[in-house]
């Protein structure tokens, strides 16, 4: 069991859980009442949509792994389950159920919403992650942007099955405004997925050599791969810059956390970024992104106490 949890990435599965879980019970439902919109989900519905995502997540980590033992075995071998504690056609297996659960789960939760058609949202989700898997990997960049775009994706789906059936003509504009506000945070976990996805692929670029993978720091080099990632992270921190000053500036407890919990770490990162050399140095780096994303998601708990415009 303990290898099963670790092939389907239950920590990462539970920062989903735990962004979506936000979203709903940090933001929509204690402000709905006092900025007049109004949301779709109850909470069997929004347990189905969790669900849904986790299962299609998980589904997608396992093929993962499953397609990239030969680079695991290079790259991190202490960290190979599928072929040595797990069998393939084991993994394969779990892969097909989990994939079939998310995807019958979606469609229930885009029925019992009265949008059937949201539907498709699953089915691409789950046969873009076994693609991405098999193939897009492989091109480069192109895997790094469809990782990030599906992480953005579980934000997303909040926002989209909670407030766009509730849409009304006397309610529009709260309903907008809300759901802009929730793809704000979704176009920011983009960005620093897809400068993880990068750094970790000049962690991984002896392993993705052997397989022949196009990664971006194969394509370029690692120093030039380096300082392209640099450059890129100076963009999420220019952006969450600009939104404190535009947005946040008369709320100091707000002020204070992205500060000190969101933009300090970021400069961290440019300045680790500037200098790396090492695996450890990407390692690092690739764990500092993720607090910073876990920091991000948690700023959700702030809503309740500052004033939106």
């Amino acid at each position: 069991m303990n290898y099963i949890l670790k092939l389907i990435r239950w920590k990462n599965l539970l920062l989903i859980v735990l962004t979506q879980a936000l979203i709903k019970y940090a933001l929509l439902e204690p402000l709905k009442e006092d900025y007049g919109f109004r949301t779709a989900l109850s909470t069997m519905d929004f347990i189905i949509l969790v669900l849904a995502t986790v299962f299609i997540a998980a589904a997608g980590y396992i093929i993962n792994d499953i397609e990239d033992v030969t680079a695991d075995k290079i790259n991190k071998p202490e960290s190979v389950i599928v072929g040595r504690h797990i069998s393939e056609k084991t993994a394969t297996n779990l892969f097909i159920a989990l994939n079939f659960i998310g995807v019958i789960l979606g469609f229930l939760i885009s029925r019992a919403i009265g949008k059937p058609s949201f539907f498709i949202i699953f089915v691409l989700a789950s046969a873009l992650l076994y693609i991405y898997s098999t193939y897009l990997k492989s091109i480069t960049l192109v895997g790094n942007i469809i990782v990030a775009g599906l992480v953005s994706l579980s934000i997303l789906l909040v926002g989209v099955f909670d407030l766009v059936p509730a849409v009304t003509r006397a309610n529009q504009s709260s309903q907008l405004f809300f759901l802009d506000l929730i793809k704000d945070y979704a176009i920011f976990a983009f960005m620093l997925n897809l400068l993880r996805e990068i750094i970790k692929d000049i962690e991984d670029i002896d392993g993705d050599y052997k397989m022949g993978i196009k990664s971006l720091p194969i394509v370029l080099g690692r120093q030039r791969a380096t300082k392209l990632a640099f450059i890129l992270s100076l963009i999420p921190l220019g952006v969450i810059i600009i939104y404190l000053s535009n947005n946040l500036y008369k709320q100091p407890i707000a002020m204070g956390y992205v500060l000190l919990l969101i933009i300090a770490p970021l400069i961290y990162t440019c300045i680790k970024l500037f200098s790396a050399e090492l695996n450890r140095d990407y390692k690092m780096i690739s764990n500092i992104l993720k607090l910073v994303m876990l920091t991000g998601i948690l700023s959700l708990l702030l809503f309740q106490f500052i004033l939106l415009k």
